[in-house]
């Protein structure tokens, strides 16, 4: 009996030790493994969308510099010109000094009277006002231009650092997210095929945005991509209406912010209908359908347009 009670105790020990052990190293199911794709990609896609702003914003920092550097060339010759000017006035003034400038200026000429003299000599004295205070207003511009250059330079190279250590970060998460994708589906990737089907005749600019994302079916998701080998959401949207010759920044975001915001009802092809609480955009292309660039490992496809809760729809002017 009491070997008995031994060996029960041992097999309870042991089973105690081995179950969380077993139950540690049981694989997560392909459902726990969507799920977590899911949830992966959704964080990426927030990352992304920042990339592209932050790209966005250094595309205006350079415009900005390049605006700057027009401008302060020229005052840069202005500011010479005016300091050899008042340095003549000043040597001038230094060597001849009071009345005695007047007659080295003026000369003793019989017909020239004193009255004439001293007006000339008050011309003068307005004109080296002038002068004067011309240099100090084209001094005073260029030290406030070159000071907005300087602050611009320093911002772009400060976005310069934060858009490298984004990259780094997508970059590690991609290696995460791609490894993940592996395991629930044996690969990386599924991009799908290109659309063979018929594509909707839509007047205008809208037709010829919605053609163009028609034809991008089955092009990869690229991250901060605006085609022709790959896209992102915003990316897409983009290439699309530039296809139609509109510009949009390549951020979901800055896009609602540039578009005319319309009801649902209003929706028509060419639309584009944000997601994500405006980390997601796709285009819609009629009959309950958008085009999208959805994640890493996919590629740009025809979907519901409720695919996912929609933040709000907009109008490209």
């Amino acid at each position: 009996m009491r070997n008995l009670l031994r060996t029960l105790v041992v097999a309870v020990a042991s089973a105690a030790l081995v179950a969380p052990a077993s139950a540690a190293r049981a694989e997560p199911s392909a459902a726990e493994l969507t799920e977590q794709i899911n949830k992966a990609s959704a964080e990426l896609e927030k990352v992304v969308e920042s990339y592209n702003r932050l790209n966005e914003d250094i595309k205006k920092s350079k415009a900005a510099v390049a605006a700057l550097n027009e401008r302060i060339g020229p005052l840069e010759q202005q500011v010479a010109q005016g300091r050899a000017e008042v340095a003549q006035l000043a040597a001038q003034a230094y060597k001849f000094g009071g009345l005695d400038s007047a007659n080295a200026l003026l000369g003793h000429s019989a017909a020239t009277n004193l009255v004439d003299r001293l007006g000339f000599l008050e011309q003068l004295a307005h004109s080296r006002d002038r002068q004067i205070s011309a240099f100090d207003a084209a001094q005073r511009q260029y030290l406030d231009q070159k000071a907005q250059l300087d602050a611009t330079l320093a911002r772009q190279t400060a976005q310069a650092k934060q858009l490298a250590s984004h990259k780094k970060k997508i970059e590690k998460d991609l290696d995460k997210l791609y490894e993940l994708r592996r395991k629930a589906y044996g690969s990386p990737t599924s991009y799908g095929s290109r659309y063979t089907g018929k594509i909707p005749a839509i007047d205008g600019n809208a037709g010829k945005a919605v053609t163009f994302a028609y034809n991008a079916i089955g092009t990869p998701y690229v991250y901060g991509a605006e085609g022709p080998d790959g896209y992102d959401c915003s990316g897409l949207t983009k290439a699309a209406w530039r296809a139609a010759g509109k510009s949009l920044p390549h951020n979901a975001a800055q896009q609602w912010s540039v578009v005319v915001h319309i009801s649902r009802s209003a929706l028509k092809p060419g639309d584009l209908v944000f997601y994500s609480g405006l980390g997601h955009v796709a285009i819609y292309v009629g009959d309950g359908k958008v085009i999208h660039a959805p994640r890493p490992g996919e590629s740009v496809k025809l979907a519901s347009v409720d695919m996912m809760p929609p933040y709000g729809y907009g109008r490209v002017g």
